[in-house]
């Protein structure tokens, strides 16, 4: 295999859940570019229809499903309808999941854990349903999209944390127990990322905008542009004997202590 070829992802089916907008739809996207076939869910109708038109007009024949990520005999019945339709998950993205931002002693356990639900067991019963046709064909790829509160605390953001930190320790134990049937399974952590959603405090002068400028060695915000090699790499070949890290896209933030006052 020659050094262009080991990131080609030709014949390749990847799964991405939540994939209908934002950084599940740019990681689709670039799996797509590298040759690989989408399919991808969303959790109700109204999202997936916004999904499949904003694939048709990037160029992407994309197959979407409507699937709750929590709810294991629906994903289950998914992922065997996804081999019917195209054929059996070589790649799978664990990308959908959710936030909540409430201090701690204010927070109601039901919504603790609804977030663990969402970011941590969802990415569980996913795994669960992709690895066995993985272990019978000796190959496969699970990425976990994880994050820096897989490695820090911040406030207001328990159970995510807790979920992520959960996450991170998924991924290594997948690699653990599925690497001699030539699984790998990693994570990617971005950091703060140019979305739709974080726009207001990316406005200039915004203490938010200016708290993140100063822990980014980068000095700049993330864009989705800069996940997709990232997802490439850890989807294909050229990742084969890397196993069980999470790859932090976060500017160097991680690295960094922060400005000299």
């Amino acid at each position: 295999m020659n050094f262009a070829d080991i990131f080609s992802l030709e014949g390749k089916i990847a799964l991405v859940t939540g994939a209908s907008y934002g950084i599940g739809f740019s990681i689709a996207s670039a799996l797509a570019e590298a040759g690989a076939t989408i399919v991808f869910n969303d959790i109700n109708e109204d999202f997936l229809a916004k999904g499949v038109a904003a694939y048709k007009d990037a160029g992407i024949d994309a197959k979407g499903y409507i699937c709750d990520v929590t709810d294991e005999p629906a994903v289950q019945k998914m992922v065997a309808q996804i081999g019917e339709d195209v054929g059996p998950v070589d790649i799978l993205v664990n990308n959908a999941g959710i936030i909540a931002r409430t201090p701690m002693h204010e927070m109601e356990a039901k919504d603790f854990r609804k977030v663990i639900d969402i970011d941590l067991t969802a990415p569980f019963i996913m795994a669960k349903a992709v690895l066995p046709s993985m272990m019978e064909r000796n190959s496969g790829k699970i990425i976990n999209i994880c994050s820096m509160m897989s490695e820090l605390g911040r406030e207001t953001v328990s159970a995510y944390a807790a979920a992520k930190g959960g996450l991170k320790m998924l991924t290594r134990n997948i690699a653990s127990e599925y690497g001699a049937y030539n699984i790998q399974c990693n994570g990617i952590g971005p950091g703060y990322i140019e979305t739709p959603q974080t726009a207001p405090l990316r406005e200039p002068g915004h203490p938010f905008n200016s708290f993140i400028l100063a822990k980014t060695p980068a000095n700049r915000w993330g864009t989705t542009q800069d996940l997709k090699g990232p997802a490439v790499f850890l989807a294909s070949a050229a990742s084969d004997f890397v196993n069980g890290h999470v790859l932090y896209v976060d500017g160097g933030i991680l690295a960094y202590i922060g400005k000299q006052p």
